[in-house]
């Protein structure tokens, strides 16, 4: 019995998405989340109509569940026992079908944390678990199934320290989640995959799908009476891939009649690593996506003629594995690089360099015999009789025991008259995958998505030549050597030029050992050393054949070496005579190690090599790993601002004046209480005499006559932001306490902006579109105020980005240090930026976007400029957010460009000893020697009567991010 769920997350919109997949999924059960539906509306014809009778709990728009199944459904429940009438739900529908009760669950989100919704979601969660206990020792097979949206453990998210504050991820809801579990439930995905990354959930936002950027929300839990029947389960993960899908995919189990020996569990994951790979070197591995999908996955590619000699990409070479969200691995092929052209019935596979492969007709037989016109990119192997590659066999295949030819592909580059090589690897190869036959020659080379230091180690422990990480999301750049595809080797090998060959006294070899060089930089050819050993007596008399053409008297090093030379390895000589080759035949050899003149040690031949040419030779450097695995992720994320359009019309925001007169104060008197009509609003001011900075002496009605008279000044960066409102009733040192929600509580004048929540909540935020509404404000305790960097008009489309600098054990000058690294960035780009005091600690930089660009394009600005800060002073900087990580640095954030967060607001105070102000800076000014105390409630005016406002440009026209993307790109490589 097939049992599965789905966060359909919109049933009338993605019905077909629905009904195509059941067709190609055949489960007995489905349980759906997130109908968005009304009950009335629910598409019961159309689900009648693909084999399924339903039940269904509706609701207009975030909620409902239903279940389908091909049998008859019994309804049990609609709803978990107890009450919570705080938000309206539909969240828990419960049946019995075929001896099983089946509860489908949508449990509340809870975002954001701290809040009432997180705090709900515990109270639904009390719900479920005192119900789940009386399921749990039922004696019937009970599951409950659905979206719990909760990541139970590390393995559950690709990035844990991003989620710290996130209900998803809090520990208080991992805790409900396993003490639910402990009940006796048993958790059937990490039962069978206990050490796997599995994921169920890839946000809509910069493509996590195509960078596997997901998390595991959906669960299975199963009480003592069925855990015992657990066979199977997957995700059905392409799905996700399907245009206008919903953000979860499909996930189901399989039961067997009765309990399965766990032995017998089938899941491809669940299997031993080098099981999985020996299976990718010997087996064509089943297609994920139907042929019939093939029209769809194609349908944005551009039109193009066939792309002839194209070059393959390369991969750079790095000095040690890694584990990186949105990277897969493959296997490093030992074998011949080959592009296939196939066109109009023929076939020819040509190599890195454009040498035709005349050798591998078989292959091109299979090709042509498809009827397809399209462009491969692959490797040529040789297999043993246990599937391993072996190089050395390949140049003569056919007269070789035992030995099978295979084409191995893992790139797709045109297809019928449309050129991929603009779509991401990860669509490619769904396209390989719908496109290939199922053949034994040409196969498709499987990608893993693993941990990539667990599979280099499996495949060195397999013996294997290394392995090949590629970004998911990599674009394909012909005859480049990309930082997108990454070789890691577990075998030290090398490509090199043979320029000679010795003989030692007395042998009866053919010859002794190849004198082996590469070129250098220059094209000036370098002795490494020589090469003796992995030849037999018929090899060497194939390549002495070979040999006899290109003899010379002329040494082709650019110094001839001493080919005689004893080492700590063989101090005596051996007599060897040296016979020079013109250098056109290339070997490839592998060693021990590189020696400190420049030598290869215990070098190995493995065999000739014939696709590429001499000159092209050079020796292999590793990189860096985690240096290119950065620099790969940051260009990446530059692509995805640069690619992105504006979303919204640009939108005019309000230009404050250069400078604005200062007031006289609001309130003169000693009283504590005082009436003033304020923008023809009548407002009470309270407790005037109570000391809201006692240190300092300085009152509440102190912090009104310093609103009331920045107001000029202030009120232009808050008109039309949705406010949220950090009260201090007490003064600096009482207990604060946020509000966002002023519908029951904001004066009937107040201008608001309706808001509603995921759970269909209504909610009013406050506008901060006047004076009156500054100082009501403060009449709350809002010490300081924190406006949305969006507006009212366009919510999503922030005004400014905003790189905030956070000290942990640092000085306020390491501070300023760490500003002017961000100002030369973006200076170098031509990033216009405005500093600001935090008021607190810090300094917070903003970039005019002009509400042209998303909050998601903002911060992943942000982040770029951050990376390229951290490498100029890591000494002391850190972009780790979680507080425990930093080590006591300094953190860049970027995290603030997100919705509805705030910092404190231009010209706002600070609770702070001291009354400090949040104040505007002039570049010049931030140097060594200035401090937080510089600008105060007592300051402030007097620096804005002479200064004016300093900070116009943050609401001004904006930048071009497509531009200033492409200008990062060709001034920081």
């Amino acid at each position: 019995m097939k049992i599965a769920t789905y966060n359909i997350n919109g049933i009338n919109g993605r019905l077909e998405i629905l009904l195509r997949w059941l067709k190609e999924a055949r489960p007995d059960i489905v349980c759906l989340q997130e109908l968005k539906s009304e009950t009335s509306k629910f598409p019961e014809q159309a689900i009648a109509d693909a084999g399924y009778q339903a039940i269904w709990h509706g609701q207009k728009s975030w909620n409902g569940v239903a279940i389908l199944s091909k049998t008859d459904i019994r309804e049990m429940r609609r709803d978990l026992p107890g009450s919570d009438n705080e938000f309206t739900h539909s969240r828990y529908i419960e049946a019995f079908i075929n001896g099983i009760v089946i509860g489908c669950i949508y449990l509340p989100n809870g975002n954001p944390y701290p809040g009432p919704k997180f705090d709900y979601k515990l109270r639904w969660f009390e719900r479920l678990a005192a119900h789940a206990k009386d399921l749990a020792d039922l004696d019937f097979p009970v599951i409950l199934i659905g979206d719990y949206n909760v990541m139970p453990t590390e393995l559950d998210t690709y990035k844990p320290e991003k989620y710290l504050e996130n209900a998803l991820y809090r520990p208080e809801t991992r805790k409900a989640y396993k003490d639910l579990v402990d009940q006796g439930w048993t958790d059937a995905i990490r039962t069978l995959f206990p050490n796997e990354r599995i994921y169920t959930f890839w946000d809509y936002l910069r493509d996590a799908y195509g960078r596997n950027a997901g998390l595991r929300l959906d669960h299975f839990l199963l009480n003592k009476k069925v855990a015992g029947r657990l066979a199977a389960a997957a995700v059905d993960k392409h799905v996700r891939g399907w245009k206008g899908s919903s953000d979860h995919a499909p996930v189901w189990i399989e039961l067997a009649d009765q309990d399965v020996p766990q032995t017998k569990r089938s899941s491809n994951k669940s299997k031993p690593l080098e099981t999985k790979i020996e299976e990718a070197e010997t087996h064509r591995q089943e297609n994920e996506i139907p042929i019939a999908d093939l029209q769809t996955l194609l349908k944005d590619a551009p039109k193009s003629e066939i792309p002839l000699k194209i070059k393959p990409m390369k991969a750079t070479l790095v000095d040690a594995p890694f584990d990186d969200p949105g990277w897969i691995y493959e296997i490093k092929w030992d074998g011949y690089r080959a592009v296939a052209t196939v066109q109009n019935g023929q076939a020819e596979l040509v190599s890195r360099n454009n040498l035709t492969f005349d050798q591998f007709a078989p292959i091109n037989k299979v090709l042509e015999s498809w009827k397809l016109d399209l462009v491969l990119d692959g490797e040529i192997v040789a297999l043993d009789e246990q599937g391993n590659a072996n190089f050395g066999a390949l140049q003569n295949w056919r007269n070789t025991k035992n030995t099978t030819l295979a084409y191995f592909v893992f790139d797709i580059l045109w297809y019928n008259g449309r050129l991929l090589t603009a779509f991401p690897l990860y669509q490619r190869r769904e396209i390989l995958k719908a496109l290939l036959p199922e053949n034994d020659l040409v196969r498709l080379s499987q990608a893993f998505e693993v941990d990539g230091i667990e599979f280099f180690e499996a495949a060195k422990k397999m013996k294997l030549e290394g392995i090949i990480a590629k970004r998911a999301d990599s674009l394909y750049t012909s005859d480049t050597r990309s930082r997108d595809w990454l070789k890691i080797k577990a075998k030290l090998r090398q490509e090199v030029v043979i320029a000679g060959f010795t003989k030692n006294d007395g042998t009866v070899k053919y010859f002794s050992a190849l004198a082996i060089g590469v070129y250098d930089q220059k094209g000036v050819l370098r002795y490494i050393g020589k090469v003796g050993t992995g030849f037999n007596t018929i090899t060497q008399k194939d390549m002495m054949e070979q040999f006899k053409p290109l003899i010379t008297t002329e040494c082709p090093f650019d110094i001839e070496p001493d080919v005689d030379e004893p080492s700590t390895f063989r101090p005596r000589r051996l007599g060897a005579k040296a016979t020079w080759l013109k250098p056109e035949l290339i070997c490839e050899v592998e060693y021990a190690e590189i020696t400190h003149d420049g030598k290869v040690r215990q070098a190995s031949f493995k065999g000739m090599r014939y696709d590429k040419k001499p000159l092209d030779v050079v020796m292999e450097i590793e990189a860096d790993t985690d240096d290119i695995v950065e620099e790969a992720n940051l260009h990446a994320d530059m692509e995805i601002v640069k690619n992105e359009e504006p979303k919204a019309k640009k939108s005019k925001a309000a230009k404050p004046k250069s400078s604005a007169p200062v007031t006289d104060l609001l309130i003169s008197s000693t009283n504590d209480i005082e009436e003033k009509k304020i923008d023809g609003h009548l407002l009470k001011f309270t407790n005037l005499n109570k000391l809201y900075w006692p240190e300092d002496k300085i009152t509440k009605r102190d912090m009104f006559n310093y609103y009331h008279q920045v107001a000029p000044f202030m009120v232009p960066y808050l008109k039309d932001r949705p406010m949220s409102l950090n009260r201090f009733p007490g003064g600096i040192h009482s207990k604060s306490f946020y509000q966002k929600n002023v519908r029951d509580s904001a004066p009937d004048w107040a201008e608001t902006m309706p808001h509603t929540n995921e759970t269909g909540e209504e909610k009013d935020y406050l506008l901060g579109n006047n004076e009156a509404t500054l100082l009501w404000m403060a009449t709350l305790g809002c010490i300081e105020m924190n406006p949305w960097f969006s507006r009212a008009q366009s919510p999503d489309h922030p005004d400014y980005c905003v790189i905030d600098l956070d000290p942990d054990k640092q000085t306020f000058d390491q501070v300023i240090q760490a500003a002017q690294e961000v100002r030369k960035v973006l200076d170098a780009i031509d990033v216009p930026s405005y500093p600001k005091t935090s008021g607190s600690t810090g300094i917070h930089i903003y970039i005019p976007l002009g509400a042209k660009y998303t909050y998601d394009q903002s911060q992943l600005f942000a982040n770029i400029i951050v990376k390229l800060v951290q490498k100029q002073i890591p000494e002391f900087t850190t972009l780790e957010r979680m507080v425990a990580n930093r080590k006591g640095k300094m953190y860049l954030d970027y995290m603030q460009n997100r919705p509805g967060a705030t910092i404190a607001g231009v010209y706002s105070l600070r609770p702070k000893p001291g009354a400090t102000v949040s104040m505007p800076l002039s570049w010049d000014e931030v140097r060594p020697g200035l401090t937080m105390r510089d600008f105060t409630i007592h300051s402030a005016l007097d620096r804005l009567k002479e200064t004016g406002d300093l900070f116009t440009g943050v609401l001004g026209e904006g930048i071009d991010l497509k531009t200033t993307i492409q200008k990062a790109q060709s001034v920081f490589g």
